[in-house]
């Protein structure tokens, strides 16, 4: 089973799958996540594809916890640019300072509520660390709403070129495809609520039920119906 809820960061989300939960395709959603799976720390970057999870060599005991943060939040976290963690899954200790991490790995095993400790964690480290684009809640609503590029960079004040930057840094993709990534999950939130399909793309802001559809292959790797059916 599959359960989340909202984090005590805003715009994050604590998720949570319980052992035998069969593991479904990741799909693109401009998000990093912080995992403790299996007694280890593992970051999952931005995607710009749909990421089927290798299956496990045995069963975990116990349930896969994970902090996902809003898109644009989790670099300040990591330390490092999103574009770096694009497409990735990487342990924890890659980033960051071998002490820290064993020391949460150590209080993650020991606690019966590891979401609240990696949100703990995670808070922690955003009081010292260098502070998230201050312009990323902007650039990912514009974007979402397919706003031209360069009216993009106008709204943020900076040129087209320096904007595609900060989109790497904060997203891990420039501006065009943190839209099309946004306008995917928006899609796909309205199609689960029984939407249908035609006034989802009118909705999300497609030209077409067929461009819906090219793009949910292209992002997803399957027909939107294969794609919610999935979870």
């Amino acid at each position: 089973m599959y359960r989340e809820r909202p984090s005590v960061l805003s715009g994050a989300a604590v998720w949570t799958k319980t052992p035998g939960t069969a593991p479904g395709p990741v799909l693109p959603d401009g998000c990093t996540d912080l995992i403790w799976y299996d007694g280890g720390l593992l970051v999952a970057g931005p995607d710009t594809r749909a990421h089927l999870p290798p299956a496990p060599e045995r069963a975990p005991a116990a349930p896969v916890v994970g902090l996902r943060f809003a898109p644009g939040q989790g670099p300040a976290v990591f330390g490092v640019p999103a574009h770096e963690l694009r497409d990735l899954r990487v342990p924890l200790a890659d980033l960051w300072p071998e002490g820290r991490v064993r020391r949460l790995s150590e209080q993650l095993a020991g606690t019966a509520a590891p979401g609240r400790a990696l949100e703990a964690a995670a808070v922690a480290r955003l009081r010292t660390a260098a502070a998230p684009d201050p312009a990323r809640g902007l650039i990912a609503r514009a974007a979402a709403r397919g706003t031209p590029v360069r009216e993009l960079a106008d709204a943020v004040g900076v040129g087209e070129r320096q904007l595609h930057r900060r989109c790497l840094a904060a997203f891990g993709y420039g501006p065009k495809t943190l839209g099309r990534v946004l306008r995917l999950v928006r899609a796909l939130d309205l199609a689960r609520s029984g939407m249908p399909y035609a006034q989802v793309a009118a909705a999300a802001g497609y030209a077409d039920q067929a461009h819906l559809a090219r793009e949910v292959k292209a992002l997803a790797g399957a027909p939107l119906g294969v794609v919610l059916a999935s979870g």
